[in-house]
């Protein structure tokens, strides 16, 4: 078991305070958006591991910090077990994150597999540098995600009912929104969603910035009327900041079609492919399959590929499936999704409560959130992280909360 050393992302929507609050450190006064586990290139964590053959030995000296990915490429199937290896390769298959959004993310799709693989394939084909800012396939995965949350945690997620995305325009009283509420109620499901998003998208910018400013002082006004339902009213507030953070953008108009959701600390959300979303604020856990694909639907001043986004997004209006963990042997409580490549769940620890045993088939990563935990041997505190490889057998005994981040082999 390896103690880990993580990296902080420090992207621009990124909460100023809410992880070095949980980390207990001093702020920096700039963002700190995400802290990576892992073994991605982009940053993996570091861990210090004696040399074999020199453990405990005298003359071993201070042993040099090296990367995870480094240290499962040199040998794959003890860290990550056999199984883990036949099934997903010789590379950790997820990234695990804290993130904390101090302001709202783009709106957002991802490829699934197939579409991840064509797409990636005919960029190579046409030699896009991999590095360009118009590039939507950085790699040929697909990055299914969940978002467990560990303060209040407000996102959008997945197309509303149509009619209640046109319910919401009406209600707005802004004349230019009329023609979307129109075509939402004129067209079956699919394609009263796809008409209006490509209206959206492909609408003169210069023109379209009117619509939001007025779409925004309307939105503030309805939040703030007592009279107006309280969750119409979150969803009303999150349109207003959304254009306070992106005036003119044609994502403010986007975002009036999907469900406003708000989690509370505990509660999770899937997200699959095809599946529209946004962060706007809170901080939360989250665990991917290992992929940079994106494909922007505005709240961005970064590419917008308008055709390929139409190709990718699904267009059905969905629930957006608040996940609530269910209880599993051993005090472990899981957070079901329908991916192999992470598993996550969590541990809530009492202090004279019996250890619980952890599996050890596959590899994995243990984050405290609370409290003060052991993993072994190993003490805990809120923002710490350990890596287990497969094979290893570990107990967690409390006080406090560990999320426990694997595969499904």
């Amino acid at each position: 078991m390896d103690r880990l050393a993580n990296t902080v992302r420090p992207y621009a929507w990124g909460s100023v305070t809410a992880i070095p609050e949980l980390l207990g450190t001093e702020p920096t006064g700039e963002p700190q958006a995400e802290l990576w586990m892992g073994a991605h290139p982009g940053a993996p964590s570091r861990i210090t591991r004696p040399a074999p053959g020199t453990e405990g030995s005298v003359d071993a000296g201070t042993p040099e910090p090296q990367a995870l990915s480094d240290v499962i490429t040199a040998d794959p199937e003890t860290e990550l077990g056999t199984a883990a290896v036949k099934k997903f390769g010789p590379r950790l298959p997820f990234l695990f994150k804290v993130l904390a959004a101090g302001a709202p993310l783009s709106l957002q799709v991802h490829p699934d597999l197939a579409q991840a693989q064509e797409g990636y394939a005919d960029e190579e084909r046409r030699r896009v540098p991999i590095g360009a800012s118009d590039r939507n396939y950085k790699d040929a995965n697909h990055k299914p995600e969940l978002i467990c949350a560990l303060t209040e945690f407000n996102g959008l997620c997945g197309f509303r009912v149509p009619t209640e995305s046109a319910d919401f325009f009406d209600a707005l009283g802004v004349g230019s929104l009329k023609p979307y509420a129109d075509l939402l109620r004129a067209h079956p499901e699919e394609a009263a969603l796809r008409e209006v998003l490509t209206a959206i998208l492909t609408a003169d910018r210069a023109e379209l910035a009117a619509t939001v400013t007025a779409t925004a002082h309307a939105a503030a006004r309805l939040a703030a009327d007592p009279a107006t339902d309280p969750t119409e009213a979150a969803a009303y507030a999150a349109c207003a900041d959304l254009a306070h953070h992106f005036p003119g953008d044609p994502g403010v108009l986007a975002a009036i079609l999907l469900n406003h959701v708000r989690l509370q600390p505990g509660e999770a959300l899937f997200l699959g492919a095809g599946v529209p979303h946004a962060y706007l604020d809170g901080l939360g856990v989250e665990i991917m399959a290992n992929s940079d694909n994106v494909l922007r639907c505005g709240l961005t001043p970064k590419h917008v590929d308008v055709p390929e986004l139409l190709r990718v997004v699904r267009f059905e209006a969905t629930d957006p499936g608040v996940l609530r963990p269910e209880a599993a042997p051993d005090g472990e409580e899981l957070y079901d999704t329908p991916i192999d490549e992470f598993r996550l769940s969590r541990y809530v620890l009492a202090q004279d409560a019996a250890p619980a045993h952890l599996p050890d088939g596959a590899p994995q990563i243990l984050l405290c959130t609370a409290g003060t935990p052991r993993a072994g041997d190993l003490p805990l505190t809120p923002g710490e992280s350990v890596y287990v490889p497969a094979g290893e057998k570990t107990e967690l005994s409390g006080p406090g909360t560990v999320f426990r981040a694997t595969v499904v082999i």
